[in-house]
């Protein structure tokens, strides 16, 4: 039996249990979702003992407040904010012990717009076609579908392995209000004019208000098409940079749709898309060509990176 674990006091703007996503369903229409940021999930997971594929909590912007019910281990990973266990400050990407009663209390971050707060064992709720993501647009999955409200109590598994103290310093991503992001192009680059496509690579762009879960609606310089944005509509991977007629980019985010109709100009790499999910309205993004085979390697070199870190901690008995 799950144990009773937190209380929700006040989750914030929008917060919401997510997973790694839901993987296996596109094909009838049902979006991945998940964690925005899933860097900061995975090391979160990995910092309380847990398999990569816990769900923890996605807290946007801060302001959250909530009391453990029982003894566990947490960690606070993404973007930094003001943080205090009972009256005493904590920190990001440690292992927190948090005993029963106690009360967790998150500021506002002044750089990046997710937290996610992971907890050992993971969030237990009730897998929705095989994972535990929050999809609100169509209200399944996560907590009764829902963002978390006052009231709220949630539960928690069974650890795996013993918690890791804290992620090495070098590891930790830097947030601010100018960004760059390396991406392929295409699928569908042929579509836009010559012109487009070097404006693309070497203009700014900024992050609108618009943006949501869904996608990073950005404003800039126009992308021309060469013959109208509509294309037969196709698969939507993660990162996708569709250009619709108004010649503004859209970077498809955790909830993109699964296929879709507007020409592709480019697809951000898997290692980028964490950073562009702590964006803010009114930073800055600009695109750096590469191509698939340094995309695949940057991935196997965070990867690496990341094992080591945990094999070298692990190995000096902790697990």
């Amino acid at each position: 039996m799950a144990l009773q674990m937190i209380h929700i006091l006040e989750p914030g703007v929008l917060s919401t249990v997510q997973d790694l996503g839901r993987y296996g369903f596109q094909d009838r229409g049902v979006p991945v979702s998940g964690a925005m940021d899933v860097f900061s999930l995975r090391v979160g997971n990995a910092l309380v003992g847990n398999e990569a594929h816990a769900a923890g909590i996605e807290i946007s912007f801060g302001g959250f407040i909530a009391d453990f019910g029982s003894d566990l281990v947490f960690s606070l990973t993404g973007a930094k904010a003001p943080a205090r266990l009972n009256q005493e400050s904590i920190p990001f990407w440690h292992s927190i012990n948090a005993q029963c009663g106690d009360r967790l209390w998150i500021g506002t971050a002044p750089k990046g717009a997710r937290i996610l707060l992971c907890v050992a064992g993971g969030i237990d709720v009730p897998a929705v076609m095989g994972s535990r993501s929050t999809y609100l647009k169509a209200a399944f999955g996560g907590y009764k579908g829902r963002a978390l409200k006052p009231g709220d109590r949630l539960c928690c598994g069974k650890p795996h392995h013993r918690p890791l103290p804290r992620l090495d310093p070098g590891l930790i991503p830097e947030y601010g209000g100018y960004i760059q992001v390396r991406a392929v192009p295409g699928p569908q680059d042929h579509a836009f004019t010559a012109e487009a496509l070097e404006r693309f690579f070497t203009s700014g762009y900024t992050v609108t208000p618009r943006s949501d879960r869904m996608g990073l609606m950005l404003e800039g310089p126009l992308l021309a098409h060469r013959a109208g944005a509509d294309i037969l509509s196709d698969g939507i991977l993660p990162g996708s940079v569709q250009v619709p007629g108004s010649g503004q980019p859209i970077v498809l985010m955790a909830d993109r749709q699964t296929i879709g109709g507007y020409a592709k100009i480019a697809t951000v790499i898997s290692v980028d898309i964490s950073r562009l999910a702590q964006t803010l309205p009114g930073d800055r993004v600009r695109f750096e060509p590469i191509d698939a085979f340094e995309a695949r390697e940057i991935s196997l070199r965070e990867t690496f990176r990341l094992r080591q870190w945990a094999l070298g901690v692990r190995t000096d008995g902790l697990d």
